[in-house]
């Protein structure tokens, strides 16, 4: 079995963690790469699993680092508040030993492709993989931001306001979570817009088929935010498409998972009545 191994090393513990299980790793098969930094290329790297340690940031980067070519991550919760991470620390040797590590189920979720097009110009200026979610907002917190949504050439709406989400299931818990956006199953086959402090009362989050062609077109300057990492500033005229990536980001469907009760736990759910 190959491996690859990523992580925030920034972030306490990461790399404690990572020395203490490597020996468990190597017993199992071959670590072929390994990166801490976020900077390296992990794309053309034959491997069947990546251990990704960290919270949901380092699973963010991890998707960068693999690019279309994503292999099936097994997720190692060292993060305060993780929603895509499937195992702790302790539990990993557990499951390396499995003589099924390989035939798990494997989880498919959506990644959306956001390219980014300046005005007058029909040629794209580059494009990007998101696995939460694809924000335009007004260059400050202060400044309304007019953007015309665009679903399969057809106008939607004129949203004017502190900026519009574009999230995948996975990305539901992240910004749309705190913008009042519908909360998700992350194998569900959906995604949702959500307006940011419209200025009006009358719009509200929608949810929507993955298979559209979106279109965000600005009114004002503003900036590109995807899965929560500025990309680059946006001036009037300009607009972004989004649209279903042909990758998908995969997690290891490991035994004793519960989807449910992450949200509950992370969420607080507690079930109580109050009287």
């Amino acid at each position: 079995m190959r491996f690859i191994l990523l992580g925030n090393a920034s972030r306490c513990g990461v790399l404690d963690a990572v020395e203490r299980l490597r020996p468990d790793i190597q017993r199992c098969g071959e670590i072929v790469f390994e990166d801490f930094t976020g900077s390296k290329d992990a794309s053309q790297i034959e491997a069947d699993l990546a251990v990704v340690f960290g919270g949901d940031g380092s699973i963010l980067r991890a998707v960068n680092q693999m690019g279309t070519k994503q292999i099936p991550v097994l997720a190692v919760q060292l993060g305060t508040l993780s929603f895509l991470s499937t195992i702790q620390a302790d539990d990993l040797p557990d499951l390396l030993q499995r003589s099924d590590l390989l035939t798990l189920p494997v989880i498919e979720h959506l990644l959306l492709e956001c390219t980014l097009y300046r005005e007058g110009d029909n040629k794209p200026v580059n494009s990007y993989l998101a696995l939460n979610e694809i924000a335009v907002q007004g260059r400050t917190g202060s400044r309304l931001i007019g953007i015309e949504l665009f679903a399969d050439g057809g106008f939607v709406s004129e949203f004017h306001g502190d900026g519009l989400l574009l999230s995948t299931p996975v990305g539901s818990t992240a910004h749309n979570l705190s913008a009042g956006g519908p909360i998700l199953r992350k194998d569900i086959n959906a995604v949702v817009l959500t307006p940011l402090s419209p200025h009006t009362l009358s719009i509200r989050p929608l949810v929507d088929s993955p298979d559209r062609k979106f279109e965000f077109r600005i009114k004002h300057k503003g900036i590109l935010i995807i899965d929560g990492t500025e990309i680059t500033e946006m001036n009037a005229g300009d607009s972004v498409i989004a649209t279903r990536a042909k990758a998908v980001f995969k997690t290891v469907d490991v035994p004793g998972y519960c989807y449910y009760r992450i949200l509950r736990n992370k969420l607080g759910w507690n079930g109580n009545v109050i009287s």
